[in-house]
C-alpha cells in the first residue's frame, strides 16, 4: 500500500504516531499534531530510501521539502495531491472590500445577501449581489471562514474599495499560520475522467450562474481557461456534448481508439492586402466673421435669455393648393410669382389683429410692453450672405397681391445681395420658410425684441379622412411656434394658431375679414 502521511482515520496503521511498514528502516519519520477537524497530521522528513519497495512519488517529490512516498499496491484508485500553504493568520478577522469591478464604477447598490452573521463561507462561495448602473454582479468570497459582519443593509451603496464583510478565517490548531497538510483526492470510477471532491474551482460569478440555472457541476466541467478556469464556452460546450467530462490527471490513461492518421494539407496564409492611406493634403484657416455673422452672434445671444414656450400643430392645405393654382396664372399674367407664402403672412396678420400681444415688444428689463399698430411681418431668407430676416411693412393694409409684389422685390434683393437696412430693420412677427429647403418641424428662435415666431414645414401629400370617415388624399403643412413665455402664455399661442389655421385651410374666409 502508498506510504503517506495522513489521519489515523484512513485506514493505515499507525502505532505512536508513526506509520509502520514491513521495512521500517525505509524511513524516519516524525509526528506532530494539529486541531484541524481533530484528525492528526504528519510529516515525513528525509526518508532513507533503503527499501526496495519504496520509491519516491515523482509527482510530489523535491529536495529539500516535504515529501510523500508512494509505494505499488492495490489501492491504484487513490491520488495524492501535494502541499498548499496560505499566509492568512488563524483566527483573524479580515475586512473583505469590494474591489473595483471595471467601467469606471465607483458605488454600487447591494441588492441581496447570500450570507448572514454566523454563517461560514469557503473560497468563491456566493457572498452577495451588487447592481451597478450599467450591470449586476456577484460577490464570492476570498476566504474560508467565518461571517462576523456584514457592513451594508439590502439597497444601500457600498463604495468600492470599502469593507464589504468582516470574515474571521479558519484557525488551524497551533502555529502562526496553517501548516503545510496533505489532502486525499479519491477518483470516481464511473467516468473515464476523475471526478475531484474538494477541488476549488475556478469561475467567474456568471458562469457559475450560467452553471447553477442548467443544473451543471462545475466540478465535472473540463477548465479551458488559464490554471484551469472554467470558461463560459466550458459549460456550453458541456450542455451540448452532455459527456460529463472531469479535469483528467496525468496518472490515468483513457484508453482511445485508434484512428486512421488523416492527411492534413497546410494552406499557406493569404497575406493581409495593404491599403495605401490617402494622403491629406488640407490646412485649417481662420477668418474673421463679417458683418451678416457678426448681426447674428448679438441677435442670437441675446435671445438666449427669452425662455422659449413651443407649440406645434399641421394644416389641411388641401383648399388653399386648389385656390394658388387658380389664381396662380392671373398673377403670372401681371408679372408676379404667386407662392402660399403671400397667403401665410396674410392670414398672419388677420389672426394678430385678434392678439395684439402676438405683435408686440418688450424692454431689456422687461417691465412694458409696446403694442405695435403696424404688421412688419419679417421672412426669413436664405442668402449668399447667409440667413437674413427681410420684413414687408404694413401687412394689415396690403391685399394678398400686394404682399405678393413686395416679396419678389425683397426676394431679388436678397439673391443680389442688396438687402438695405430698412428692410432688415422694424420687423414685429417673423415667419420662416424652412419647409422651402426641407424639413417638417423645427424650433424658430425668437428675433428679439420680437415676441413670436412662426417655422413652416414642407406640404406633403398625406391620407387622410374626411367628414364622412372615407379617406383622401390630403396636402399636410406642419407649422411650429415659439412664444416668449413671459409675456405669452400657452392658450394665447393656441388660440392663435387655430385661428390662423382655419383661414388657410378655407381660404375664402379671409374675404370677410380683409379692410
Amino acid at each position: 500500500m502508498p506510504l503517506v502521511c495522513g489521519s489515523r482515520d484512513e485506514g493505515l496503521p499507525w502505532r505512536d504516531g508513526l506509520l509502520q511498514s514491513s521495512d521500517q528502516s525505509a524511513l524516519e519519520a516524525q509526528h506532530a499534531t494539529s486541531k484541524k477537524g481533530g484528525r492528526r497530521i504528519f510529516w515525513i522528513t528525509e526518508p532513507q530510501l533503503s527499501s526496495r519497495r519504496c520509491r519516491p512519488c515523482p509527482r510530489l517529490w523535491a529536495p529539500g521539502s516535504v515529501h510523500v512516498l508512494s509505494h505499488p499496491s492495490a489501492f491504484s484508485s487513490q491520488q495524492w495531491r501535494g502541499f498548499r500553504q496560505s499566509s492568512v493568520a488563524p483566527g483573524q478577522v479580515l475586512q473583505f472590500k469590494l474591489s473595483d469591478i471595471g467601467e469606471g464604477i465607483m458605488e454600487v447598490t447591494v441588492k441581496e445577501w447570500y450570507v448572514k452573521e454566523g454563517d461560514k463561507v469557503s473560497q468563491f462561495d456566493s457572498i452577495c449581489e451588487v447592481q451597478s448602473d450599467k450591470a449586476s454582479v456577484t460577490i464570492t468570497s476570498r476566504y474560508d471562514g467565518i461571517v462576523r459582519k456584514l457592513h451594508y443593509d439590502v439597497d444601500s451603496l457600498a463604495l468600492v474599495g470599502s469593507p464589504l464583510v468582516d470574515i474571521e478565517t479558519d484557525a488551524p490548531r497551533d502555529g502562526g499560520h496553517e501548516e503545510d497538510i496533505v489532502e486525499t483526492l479519491a477518483v470516481s470510477h464511473e467516468h473515464p475522467h476523475q471526478e475531484i471532491k474538494g477541488h476549488k474551482t475556478l469561475a467567474t460569478p456568471t458562469v457559475r450562474r450560467l452553471a447553477m440555472e442548467n443544473n451543471v457541476k462545475l466540478s465535472e466541467v473540463v477548465g479551458t481557461g488559464k490554471d484551469g478556469r472554467i470558461l463560459k464556452e466550458d459549460i456550453l460546450n458541456f450542455l451540448a456534448k452532455q459527456t460529463g467530462a472531469i479535469l483528467p490527471y496525468d496518472d490515468v490513461k483513457v484508453p482511445v481508439a485508434p484512428a486512421a492518421p488523416a492527411k492534413v494539407e497546410k494552406v499557406a496564409p493569404h497575406p493581409t492586402p495593404t491599403v495605401p492611406r490617402p494622403v491629406f493634403t488640407g490646412k485649417d484657416r481662420t477668418e474673421p466673421l463679417n458683418g451678416f455673422q457678426k448681426a447674428m452672434l448679438k441677435t442670437m445671444t441675446a435671445a438666449l435669455k427669452i425662455p422659449h414656450f413651443g407649440y406645434c400643430d399641421e394644416v389641411d392645405l388641401t383648399n388653399l393648393v386648389r385656390l394658388r393654382s387658380e389664381l396662380k396664372g392671373v398673377a403670372e399674367s401681371r408679372g408676379v410669382k404667386l407662392s402660399y407664402m403671400p397667403f401665410f403672412i396674410k392670414a398672419a396678420s388677420l389672426s394678430l389683429l385678434q392678439f395684439p400681444i402676438l405683435n408686440a415688444s418688450v424692454d431689456e428689463s422687461c417691465q412694458n410692453i409696446t403694442y405695435k399698430a403696424s404688421h412688419n411681418i419679417g421672412l426669413a431668407m436664405d442668402t449668399l450672405q447667409g440667413l437674413l430676416v427681410p420684413n414687408v411693412k404694413g401687412v394689415q393694409a396690403l391685399s394678398v397681391f400686394e404682399i405678393a409684389v413686395e416679396l419678389n422685390r425683397l426676394q431679388a434683393l436678397g439673391s443680389g445681395g442688396q438687402l438695405g437696412t430698412a428692410d432688415l430693420t422694424g420687423g414685429t412677427f417673423t415667419i420662416s420658410n424652412i419647409g422651402s429647403i426641407g424639413g417638417t418641424y423645427a424650433m424658430p428662435v425668437i428675433l428679439p425684441p420680437e415676441v413670436a415666431i412662426g417655422a413652416l414645414g414642407k406640404i406633403q401629400i398625406l391620407p387622410r379622412f374626411d367628414a364622412g370617415g372615407e379617406p383622401v388624399k390630403a396636402h399636410v403643412m406642419n407649422v411650429s411656434w415659439s412664444a416668449d413665455h413671459r409675456v405669452i402664455d400657452g392658450a394665447t399661442m393656441s388660440h392663435f394658431s387655430n385661428l390662423w389655421r382655419s383661414y388657410l385651410e378655407q381660404p375664402t374666409s379671409m374675404l370677410l375679414d380683409l379692410k
